[in-house]
């Protein structure tokens, strides 16, 4: 599908709203924080916002359980304050995309407490039900969060599917009030001036209807099969109806959750002209390109964005790109060093911003905020997290469970973000619903809006490169070519076009490595001197020759 022009010429930037800054000092971030610092999101360049689940919730999983889909939760504000923030944004030019959550509901929605109250509620269709085998679910399928992929409701003696929480009921798709319900959704959001989605867990409204059990090898009784309801072809079906009936009446963006292990021929399921459904995936390979020591192995980073670019390239189709979201640890804490704070924070800012593609950064990336320093296994709230201490509680060790969390857990996506060196990271005046990292003394927004040098400062130059300059063209649409593809330190690649060649070469370790190309203008570097052929540990060097 074609790319409005103003996509191609943004640069995201992720806010999960009850961690951004709390404004009226509850212990949770709000609608009128993110109001409050569109001054700094200005200033740090960004034009294009993607604020997380607003929505009336439970929490049970972080606000993607949703009770009502057209309101604002009161603890966040209002459907004014929402206005508010899209016309305010819009007079500083910057755009918003909202969370459009598509697969589930809150168990605590309207319509699920209808479709539960008995087998003919005309609401019963919007779920997806079955009666159990004895006094086990339907099926042997298995949730993302672990355990059966089926909960047990009293009221009418059955099953309903959840593929996440047993708080989150699946949508069921099949059911044209259902596609309707959701189709009136994102139009209420588009008429109220939103400029886009990103569509949460795309990939799953299509089911294997059948509910037959999975022939997969089981573990306790459970299957971890995800064809059953992942990518099925019926989806493309749903989101071809849904752009034609909303989306494409509207000059909006739409991105797709898509997970991991997705290949790019099922990326152009998504976006194609054929059958027009969104206009991108996001997916989640680019994240854990790890060695088993924990550092970044180099060269499945590069084959794996390698991969994704020049097979979207060839295809004539856009792409996001990310380091981390909200799901996922920290960037600093997975690709970078904290002994090389500064340097690696900035190869981060120089390698994303690089590239081919719509880059997103999430708050507090551009400060290098870090994974969370918790030590006991209470401080850990997601849901994804407890339910892994509840299942491995009689097999692993406190600290062995605390030593998995620590680096994959969602918890550190939710940090508050640390906008000072005061009390609770400047985030609120009152101890926060999560709580903060015990580093935000030496890592916080005022210390480095204070620091020419610094990692904020580098992301703002970086940015202002990509959208303000005569390189503008080149970063945007010019063709991407990996160097020193199988150099396992250095993630090296060229942007060019008919006016400039432009080189990207970063160290991503922590000792030094050696390199043989021709060294052209450094326009951007991240160390202060560079010794030709050497690159120390994670520098990283933008280069320009004039064609």
């Amino acid at each position: 599908m074609k790319i409005h022009d103003w996509v191609k010429k943004s640069v995201g930037y992720e806010i999960y709203p009850r961690s951004f800054y709390d404004s009226n000092q509850d212990g949770m971030g709000d609608i009128q924080g993110i109001i409050s610092k569109l001054d700094y999101l200005e200033y740090l360049g960004v034009n294009l916002l993607w604020i997380g689940p607003f929505y009336p919730s439970p929490l049970d999983d972080n606000g993607y359980d949703v009770s009502e889909f057209c309101d604002v939760d009161p603890s966040l504000g209002t459907l004014e304050d929402i206005k508010e923030l899209i016309q305010l944004a819009h007079q500083k030019s910057i755009r918003i995309i909202f969370d459009y959550v598509m697969n589930q509901t809150s168990d605590e929605h309207p319509w699920f407490i209808e479709s539960k109250s008995s087998t003919n509620n005309p609401k019963r269709e919007y779920y997806l039900w079955a009666k159990g085998k004895g006094k086990n679910p339907p099926n042997n399928w298995g949730s993302f969060f672990g355990g059966s992929a089926w909960n047990y409701s009293q009221e009418t003696d059955e099953y309903y599917m959840k593929i996440f929480s047993n708080k989150m009921p699946d949508l069921n798709w099949s059911s044209k009030n259902v596609q309707n319900e959701m189709a009136a959704v994102a139009k209420f959001w588009l008429d109220l001036g939103v400029d886009g989605f990103r569509m949460d867990a795309i990939a799953h409204l299509g089911r294997d209807m059948s509910f037959k059990d999975s022939t997969l090898k089981e573990e306790n009784g459970i299957a971890y099969d995800w064809s059953k309801f992942s990518n099925r072809e019926v989806l493309y079906t749903y989101l071809n109806n849904l752009h034609n009936q909303v989306f494409s009446k509207y000059s909006c963006v739409t991105i797709g959750e898509v997970g991991g292990g997705a290949k790019l021929d099922s990326a152009l399921r998504y976006v194609n002209q054929e059958k027009p459904a969104i206009d991108m995936v996001f997916n989640f390979d680019s994240v854990w390109c790890l060695n088993d020591d924990g550092s970044t192995n180099v060269v499945e980073l590069k084959k794996t964005i390698n991969y994704w670019i020049t097979g979207s390239r060839k295809a004539g189709i856009y792409l996001p790109q990310y380091w981390t979201n909200h799901d996922h640890p920290r960037a600093m804490s997975q690709y970078g060093n904290l002994e090389y704070f500064k340097e690696s924070g900035k190869l981060l800012a120089l390698v994303l911003l690089g590239l081919y593609g719509l880059p997103f950064i999430y708050n507090g990336e551009e400060i290098g905020m870090t994974n969370v320093d918790y030590t006991q296994l209470s401080d850990f709230k997601d849901v994804s997290s407890q339910n892994y201490f509840k299942m491995n509680q009689n097999k692993q060790s406190e600290q062995e469970m605390m030593e998995h969390i620590r680096k994959s857990g969602r918890d550190h996506g939710h940090l508050p973000m640390q906008w000072s060196d005061e009390k609770y990271a400047g985030f609120s005046n009152k101890s926060p619903y999560l709580k903060v990292n015990g580093n935000y003394k030496e890592i916080n927004v005022q210390q480095q809006l204070n620091d020419s040098d610094s990692i904020l400062n580098f992301y703002k130059q970086m940015i202002e490169l990509r959208l303000k300059s005569q390189y503008s063209k080149t970063l945007i649409d010019g063709d991407f070519k990996l160097v020193l593809a199988r150099h396992k330190q250095i993630f090296g690649y060229i942007r060019e076009d008919d006016t400039f060649i432009i080189t990207v070469l970063a160290n991503m370790s922590n000792s030094k490595a050696n390199y043989r190309l021709t060294d052209k203008e450094i326009l951007l570097q991240n160390y202060e001197a560079h010794q030709k052929g050497v690159l120390q540990p994670y520098e990283a060097l933008l280069m320009v020759e004039v064609k």
